[in-house]
């Protein structure tokens, strides 16, 4: 629905109301009842937004006094970079596929690896990122994950983009590094497109670094654990559970949560199982296909994981009929790449501590529960 004038807009106050009332819209589906509760870029409402918009509904929808109207919003183009405002520049490095690739009408899905060159000729710590289709290209992007191959060998995962993901900003005192003459290595999975047109496509990452000189107290790492491929999704079950599981061998102290399932999922959990059998749920987040959302923990209520635990990731899916993502329920769903298949696991954001470091860390926590404890 369109928002631009007040005649459209009540003609959805009903839906409106039902969509913010169960925190459907804005898109921001972290469990409001269980585990951390403080957020960076927090865009949920609050329950007193809720009522106020839910009373406007039951009122009628009054139009309000027409001389507080603010001038119709003037917005830039979809491919426009989200950070540039926030970041206060535009990106530092642009680097996009090689070529545009143009995925026909009738195509099937398409996993496509691309390799472009940064042309950097000195090593930079990342601050921020951003992956954005070209504005053609758009609906049939699934997904684009990066990695970078250092010139001399290794390398590692640098960035991932799905639909309704937005931008990356590393914590304070974090950074990822990218050195001078870095390939960057482009898996991108194209889908046929939903309106029956050839799409050409030239997805770009967008990069903004640290000054340069600066390096982070911290690097951090992004990755998906407690992956689970051995899902059974049967058809016409309506609550199905899977659970994966990542030992730690070392400290970290988790910046980003990111839920990461297909059409059929529904839900996710992240806990912290430690060594003398507590545990602790770090977060619960609804799931809509629609929207990969990053929830970014606040700085003072990052999760500090010692050694030796393990995260449990619990996963719920809906492969019914009351599952309007789902295509034909009464089929089977496993693993798999494609949308219609399905996938368990968190991508998370952390750095690693050294024992002194998460010693000196839960201290300070401590200290910040108890303030004026000895």
């Amino acid at each position: 629905m369109t928002l631009i004038d007040y005649e459209t807009v009540r003609a959805w106050a009903p839906v409106i109301k039902d969509r913010v009332e169960n925190r459907k819209m804005p898109p921001y589906f972290i469990d409001k009842t269980v585990g951390v509760q403080s957020f960076e870029d927090d865009r949920s409402l609050t329950n007193e937004e809720i009522a106020t918009i839910a009373a406007w509904v039951d009122a009628g929808s009054p139009q309000g006094d027409m001389s507080n109207m603010p001038a119709v919003p003037e917005f830039e183009d979809s491919v426009a970079w989200t950070l540039e405002d926030e970041m206060g520049r535009p990106p530092d490095l642009i680097i996009p596929i090689p070529e545009p690739f143009t995925v026909p009408a009738d195509g099937p899905n398409w996993w496509m690896t691309f390799y472009s060159d940064t042309g950097l000729t000195e090593d930079r710590w990342i601050k921020a990122f951003e992956t954005k289709p070209s504005a053609e290209g758009f609906p049939v992007v699934h997904h684009a994950v990066t990695s970078m191959e250092f010139p001399e060998g290794g390398g590692g995962f640098l960035s991932e983009y799905a639909l309704g993901k937005t931008a990356d900003i590393n914590p304070p005192g974090t950074g990822q590094l990218i050195k001078a003459g870095t390939r960057l290595n482009w898996n991108v999975h194209y889908a046929s497109s939903p309106d029956g047109l050839d799409r050409t496509d030239r997805t770009r990452l967008g990069l903004w670094f640290l000054p340069e000189g600066e390096e982070p107290e911290h690097e951090l790492v992004r990755s998906h654990m407690a992956d689970n491929e051995d899902l059974d999704l049967p058809g016409g079950e309506a609550a199905i559970r899977t659970d994966g599981y990542e030992f730690l061998d070392k400290n970290i102290r988790i910046t980003t949560f990111q839920p990461h399932l297909h059409n059929l999922g529904t839900r996710q959990c992240i806990e912290v199982i430690y060594q003398d059998n507590r545990r602790q749920t770090l977060s619960c987040a609804d799931w809509d296909f629609g929207w990969h959302i990053a929830y970014n923990y606040a700085d003072d209520v990052q999760p500090l994981i010692p050694k030796g635990s393990m995260l449990h990731v619990t996963s719920w899916y809906n492969n019914s009929q009351s599952n309007p993502w789902a295509g034909d329920s009464r089929n089977w769903v496993g693993f798999g790449q494609r949308s219609t298949d399905d996938m368990s696991f968190s991508w998370i954001s952390y750095y690693e501590l050294t024992d002194e470091e998460y010693e000196a860390a839960v201290t300070e926590r401590l200290g910040q529960t108890n303030p004026g404890s000895d």
